[in-house]
């Protein structure tokens, strides 16, 4: 069953309470815990609240023209943004969790603009002078979440795009590192790269 859109207006309110008090609202969100290669990427966005992104939404709900279309529009019209790509190397040496934790202290660290308060989709919450406060399913609830969500789901997916070039071998471009059974089909026919996080292959007998 097809996700039901979010209303942009709705995750603009949602905004508008926290930014009261905040006046330089910040998004952060993550893409690509779960694959098997590649980096993790986070996004940090500071969004105009005078600029409605007609179509805003978690980038899961939304197909991948409608991404990269929102993609132009938030880098163009924000009033500052960050990704940050944080490597295999470092998720097979802190661990998934801490390496994407890492990967937002970077990039809120990153904005031309400092933020009053950091919202940050999911349970945890990385280490940052200014407030910071996690929301559940905050991709679907804040547009400065959802616009975070957006940057690092396209930016990881180009990346990966960029990797199948180099290595077409294992169909990267088709399922962007995630176990899917013809991953795994591939990996035993062709092999580690350096690009793979040994970490998550061990219990498989790949690494």
């Amino acid at each position: 069953m097809a996700k039901q859109p979010s209303d942009p207006r709705r995750l603009y309110q949602f905004d508008a309470e926290w930014r009261a008090e905040a006046p330089r609202l910040c998004g952060v969100d993550e893409a690509g815990r779960g694959p098997l290669c590649g980096p993790v990427a986070v996004a940090a966005v500071i969004l105009d609240p005078d600029t409605l992104l007609e179509g805003l939404d978690d980038s899961k709900k939304l197909n991948e023209a409608r991404r990269e279309a929102l993609y132009q529009r938030i880098t163009e019209t924000a009033i500052a943004w960050q990704v940050v790509l944080v490597p295999p190397r470092q998720i097979d040496e802190l661990n998934i969790l801490q390496a994407t934790l890492l990967g937002m202290r970077l990039a809120v660290e990153g904005l031309a603009t400092t933020p009053d308060c950091v919202l940050v989709d999911g349970d945890k919450t990385p280490r940052l002078p200014q407030r910071c406060v996690a929301v559940t399913k905050g991709d679907a609830q804040s547009a400065c979440i959802a616009a975070a969500s957006v940057l690092a789901k396209v930016t990881r997916d180009r990346h990966m795009v960029e990797l199948d070039k180099q290595y077409p071998q294992y169909a990267l471009a088709q399922h962007k590192g995630y176990p899917t059974k013809l991953h795994y089909e591939l990996l035993e026919q062709h092999g580690l790269q350096p690009f793979y996080r040994k970490s998550f292959l061990k219990k498989r007998g790949l690494a």
